[in-house]
């Protein structure tokens, strides 16, 4: 077996970090004294006290918005016709060629998450607020693994120089300007079946 280059070293610490990361969200559990029992978020009634001394009533909240924000809103608002139209193809997409290619399905639910409805420092209108950003960065994170994974497929070849973002499967690429690397990478999908992201 040939040695790791150095990119697909530092991709693969990469991993392990995102891993350590795993385990400090659930020490946060303790910290803030919540459980989580299939896939619902529960505090202590000791937690949500606390919280709520924080909570800015609704009507004080509406009747200090800033010019800049109440300007904004239908253009962040506005977002949500061209985010539902890109979830609905990305269901399609998945169902269709996601499937054709033998490649593991993206679980939406693992980056669309709805779970800030349950602190009760944040008011009805921060609620919603809330509600409207976990499913549109969700959404856009759900679609960069669903291309990720397409690109692994099709066209898993490392970039020229660092890119400023990247999804989850660079590491499997083949080195820029390596033909025969590619050669043995393209079209393959056996690396989704063997670390589950």
């Amino acid at each position: 077996m040939a040695p790791k280059d150095k990119i697909t070293q530092i991709l693969e610490d990469i991993r392990a970090k995102r891993e350590e990361l795993s385990k400090e969200y659930e020490k946060l559990k303790k910290k803030y004294d919540f459980s989580e029992i299939k896939g619902k978020i529960k505090f202590s009634e000791a937690a949500k006290k606390y919280q709520k001394r924080f909570k800015i009533p609704l009507p004080k909240y509406l009747s200090t918005p800033h010019f800049r924000h109440f300007v904004s809103m239908p253009f962040i608002y506005g977002m949500i016709v061209p985010a539902i139209f890109l979830d609905i193809c990305l269901f399609i997409y998945q169902q269709t060629a996601i499937r054709l290619y033998g490649i593991l399905l993206v679980k939406r639910s693992d980056y669309i998450q709805f779970d800030r409805k349950h602190l009760s420092y944040l008011n009805l209108m921060q609620k919603i607020h809330c509600l409207y950003c976990s499913y549109v960065n969700g959404l856009f994170q759900y679609g960069v693994e669903v291309a990720g994974r397409t690109e692994k497929y099709w066209c898993p070849i490392k970039s020229a120089r660092r890119k400023a973002g990247m999804h989850n499967w660079e590491e499997y690429f083949a080195d820029f300007g390596d033909p025969a690397e590619f050669k043995k990478k393209f079209n393959s999908n056996k690396e989704f079946f063997q670390k589950k992201r």
